[in-house]
């Protein structure tokens, strides 16, 4: 007898808001999440087409998707995206809540320690640390009880590169911030944990990975599994640790890096 595999269906029925969803992880996360099951809000800074085409592509396979714009380093816009995404909950899922936050939006730097800028550090402690804090903040009142925030880290935070003094650092804070959520908001079922992920071969610090092949020979002789990491790699782990099969897991860091620097 032949039997069919089955989508993975762990999030049926419930919500996920994806920040910075347009490209890279966000987009990979954004498309398991709807192959999941879950109805998906992402935000995007300026990508405004392309996060248009993630939705496009989610409908298309008879998923429902939202995408709304935000700078996550602008806190002032915090108030009027939380009415839009209640707004946007009951329009399109006639809901009230949200199940799971995934913060992901973020920028990067690739600087020495010496040579790194007052604006540069602000710039990276606008979206990495105070908008991650400040959003998930706003959301409170939106996110059910039982449900769950993912903060992003790095495994820069874990092992060191020349240049990532700043960015390791903001991640470095996330993993304790994400501690502190979990104890806080665990008396109402609400699990906070962190992803860590290693190199990937996306478009993110200007696509240093995966557009050099120097780099990839790199990280591939530093990676325990011996290849560079693509974005759905983290993805599917993501909507792991979203979903209930991970339900007893709070206030943990996961890293996904495939043993890079073991």
């Amino acid at each position: 007898m032949t039997t069919t595999a089955q989508p993975n269906r762990a999030l049926e029925s419930q919500t996920v808001l994806i920040t910075g969803g347009s490209r890279g992880l966000g987009r990979a996360a954004a498309l398991r999440a709807a192959e999941a099951g879950a109805g998906v809000i992402l935000s995007y800074r300026s990508a405004e087409a392309e996060a248009a085409s993630i939705v496009a592509e989610i409908e298309a396979a008879g998923g429902t998707a939202v995408a709304l714009q935000l700078d996550t380093a602008d806190a002032a816009q915090f108030p009027a995206f939380v009415e839009s995404v209640r707004g946007a909950l009951r329009s399109t899922w006639n809901r009230d809540t949200l199940n799971h936050l995934y913060n992901n939006a973020g920028t990067g730097l690739h600087q020495d320690f010496a040579d790194t800028t007052e604006s540069q550090l602000d710039a990276l402690y606008n979206v990495h640390l105070k908008g991650v804090y400040l959003l998930t903040q706003a959301l409170l009142p939106l996110l059910a009880d039982g449900g769950s925030i993912l903060n992003v880290s790095s495994g820069l935070a874990r092992f060191t590169m020349r240049g990532s003094s700043a960015y390791a650092a903001m991640k470095g804070a996330i993993e304790v911030l994400t501690r502190y959520q979990a104890l806080e908001l665990g008396a109402r079922g609400i699990r906070v944990n962190t992803i860590a992920p290693g190199a990937i071969a996306t478009d993110f610090s200007g696509g240093m990975v995966r557009d050099n092949p120097q780099v990839q020979a790199m990280v591939v002789a530093n990676t325990a599994l011996g290849r560079v990491a693509v974005a759905d790699d983290v993805a599917v782990a993501a909507v792991g640790l979203l979903s209930d099969a991970s339900r007893w897991i709070t206030g943990q860091r996961i890293e996904v890096s495939g043993g890079q620097g073991l």
